[in-house]
């Protein structure tokens, strides 16, 4: 008797675990996937806990070498949305890709609005020359307060859209993201309020979008994603010298090892940045700081 009840109180608990990982299944959030940290960093501000946010490439990824992995595009798949910068190489055949593998799937460029800079990745002595005609437009939009804002609305319009039930939370979370990012403009134009009219050196030149935003200049080292010729490279140093450049800033495990031998011709102060950072708020203030610490010193 007692052996029938045991197996009869085991069976009771098998149901129950059963029906628990069930009710845990069907309480998984659904996924919302995006190309790089910086996104997953604006899009958890306004969703909070109703959606996971699954970024694409992790905070040591280069997106310029970046392939998608099975892991990558498993996420894709049982992804809601995704949301892509627009601009960036790697996205069209990641979009080609969902929607063979997910066709439901939302695809959402979050970039719609943003005035896109084109010509910027072949040197400011080319384009001083006039001998630059490149049309490729500069994907790197995040690196902006003012294109964040942007970026923020399109992802809030866009999850309204999928969950309208919730709408209003949305736009009470966009709100107070907004607010925050219009403190973090502020603080970055008091930093860097004696730089205006400066020049600086970047190895690749990713931050286009932050220097047009504070009135600074960027001088990039790489040629369309390449090392430079060696007579434009020429041109890019002495141009860097002339303007009295004094940071030199360069991704560490991304950027050609002939940074240091380059800035010895220049004489800049280097300082290593990662524009993947999830934290990128904080990423753009290190920047800033060390535009001001250079300039103060």
């Amino acid at each position: 008797m007692k052996k029938q009840a045991w197996k009869s109180a085991l069976m009771v608990m098998a149901m129950i675990f059963s029906l628990a990982s069930c009710v845990r299944q069907g309480e998984k959030k659904p996924v919302i996937a995006v190309s790089i940290p910086p996104q997953k960093w604006l899009l958890e501000k306004i969703v909070g806990e109703r959606y996971e946010v699954v970024s694409l490439l992790s905070g040591g990824s280069n997106p310029e070498t970046y392939e998608p992995d099975m892991n990558h595009l498993i996420s894709l798949e049982r992804s809601t949305a995704y949301f892509c910068i627009g601009n960036i190489g790697f996205e069209m055949a990641i979009v080609d890709k969902a929607r063979t593998n997910n066709p439901s799937i939302e695809i959402c460029n979050i970039s719609q609005g943003i005035a896109l800079m084109r010509g910027t990745h072949q040197g400011i002595a080319l384009q001083h020359s006039g001998e630059s005609n490149s049309d490729e437009c500069d994907p790197h939009i995040w690196t902006s307060v003012a294109n964040a804002r942007v970026m923020a609305n399109n992802m809030c319009q866009a999850v309204s859209r999928l969950d309208a039930r919730h709408a209003r939370q949305y736009e009470r979370n966009l709100a107070q993201l907004l607010k925050q990012l219009d403190e973090l403009d502020a603080e970055l134009r008091q930093r860097l309020s004696a730089c205006r009219g400066k020049a600086f050196v970047v190895w690749h030149p990713s931050l286009s979008y932050f220097a047009a935003d504070y009135g600074l200049q960027q001088i990039g080292m790489e040629y369309e994603g390449k090392e430079m010729p060696a007579k434009v490279l020429k041109e890019e140093i002495d141009y860097a010298r002339a303007c009295n450049a004094k940071v030199f800033f360069f991704q560490k495990g991304f950027d050609s090892r002939q940074v240091a031998a380059v800035n010895n011709q220049i004489g800049a102060t280097l300082v290593n940045i990662n524009l993947m950072n999830y934290d990128w708020d904080k990423e753009l203030l290190h920047i800033a700081n060390a535009l001001r610490e250079a300039e103060n010193n």
